[in-house]
């Protein structure tokens, strides 16, 4: 079993419209609901790459209700705790005739103390019966900026390996603790480094406490940095669709090529044809499975010479 940590989930809206124009009113073409959030959009992909998927974090009120039921089609586990706060919405709006998606997300639901307690035991028996661990996401309000370091903490203990894709201070924070990946993007990485030369960044996210570092770079792909060397992925072609959950669709992708043992190579090959099948695909935060499928072996892979 493969669980997957998302202490921020949302109600994921997506509005198409025809054209986006500041300033007017727009008739809105299609709406879609969805539970969303980070690690719920890995644990779907990983479900229908054939792994047992548990989802757990926090989920409250009308928006927590939703969300709990749409997630409930899915083929994944729900482990949510209950909040006492109303789960955020993330809007996305596609603007159809240029193909750019513009995100408004809401800050979240405050959690207290004694929600966090119960989520920390609820993961501390979840962890029991996990192959490996991914902790996704912003941090909702009440939550310690420590907490991905602490559940990195607990998940080494538990011998469980633990991949960590978050931002700023909850990055910098849970860098310190070990974990055995994290997985940012080009922005991040720079602002964690201050470096923008992904070779040198990833080189110093490594020497920060992270085994391995796995960045995305955009129409560059991905840029693994690991004890065993360094890879560079680049897919065949760029493509143009929505990008909502496509660096959840390569964060599967990785979790998948390590409880399978893949080699790095593939694994990045894994990350990258996902990621680029998400974008295409007709529902934010899910690939395409044929053009996933066409992509995969199209995607270069080449070593790299170590940053010194």
């Amino acid at each position: 079993m493969i669980l997957t940590v998302t202490l921020n989930t949302a109600l994921d809206i997506t509005y198409r419209v025809p054209a986006l124009v500041p300033h007017t009113s727009h008739r809105v073409d299609a709406v879609t609901e969805r539970a969303g959030g980070k690690g719920l959009n890995v644990a779907r992909v990983l479900a229908a790459l054939g792994h047992e998927a548990v989802v757990t974090g926090f989920a409250g009120g009308a928006n927590g209700e939703t969300l709990r039921s749409l997630l409930a089609a899915a083929p994944v586990t729900d482990a949510l705790v209950h909040s006492s706060g109303t789960t955020r919405r993330t809007i996305a709006i596609v603007d159809a005739a240029t193909g750019d998606t513009t995100q408004l997300n809401e800050a979240g639901p405050l959690i207290s103390a004694t929600e966090w307690e119960i989520f920390l035991a609820r993961y501390g028996k979840l962890l029991a019966g996990a192959s490996a661990v991914a902790l996704c996401g912003s941090l909702p309000p009440g939550v310690p900026v420590g907490a991905y370091a602490q559940l990195v903490r607990l998940a080494r203990t538990a011998g469980v390996p633990v991949l960590l894709d978050t931002s700023g201070e909850p990055l910098r924070r849970g860098l310190a603790a070990r974990p055995d990946l994290v997985k940012p993007n080009a922005d991040e990485l720079a602002q964690l480094t201050g470096s923008r030369d992904p070779l040198r960044a990833t080189a110093d996210a490594r020497r920060r406490g992270a085994r391995t570092v796995v960045a995305s770079l955009g129409a560059e792909g991905m840029l693994a940095a690991t004890p065993e060397g360094t890879w560079q992925a680049l897919p065949p072609a760029r493509l143009a669709g929505n990008p909502t959950g496509a660096g959840d669709s390569a964060v599967a992708g990785l979790l998948a090529g390590l409880v399978e043992e893949l080699p790095w190579p593939e694994r990045l090959a894994r990350a990258v044809a996902l990621s680029a099948a998400t974008v295409v695909s007709p529902v934010a935060g899910e690939f395409d499975r044929k053009t996933y499928e066409d992509l995969l072996p199209q995607v270069l892979v080449t070593e790299q010479v170590r940053a010194a």
